[in-house]
């Protein structure tokens, strides 16, 4: 049944949005997603970082130049992810980067 197709295929993407203050270098954010993306390697349940710097023609990302997804089995992985001791240490690294502090930073989890 069509149902039975939407379950097995339900997921919770995790997306998050970051303004960065002008003094945060490339090389700084990629050794921030390079840690996350390392860190989804670890947990079961969590898949597909992608992360980098905005490439949109459309040029609306109104100083969101930089993001990353990451695709999650279910809300109880989101959970066992934001709990995670690097999760926390690399979260305050964001904010710590981020204009505004967390004030610069969208996180939006959707389920599909």
């Amino acid at each position: 049944m069509w149902w039975e197709i939407k379950k097995a295929a339900y997921m919770i993407r995790h997306i998050v949005l970051t303004k960065f203050n002008a003094d945060t270098t490339e090389e700084k954010i990629a050794a921030i997603y390079a840690e996350l993306a390392a860190l989804v390697e670890k947990l079961s349940g969590a898949h597909g970082f992608t992360g980098g710097r905005s490439s949109s023609p459309e040029q609306i990302e109104r100083g969101y130049k930089h993001g990353f997804v990451i695709d999650f089995d279910s809300w109880a992985d989101l959970k066992t992810y934001a709990e995670h001791p690097e999760h926390k240490a690399l979260g305050a690294q964001l904010v710590q980067c981020a204009i505004g502090g967390i004030d610069g930073i969208l996180v939006l989890d959707l389920e599909h």
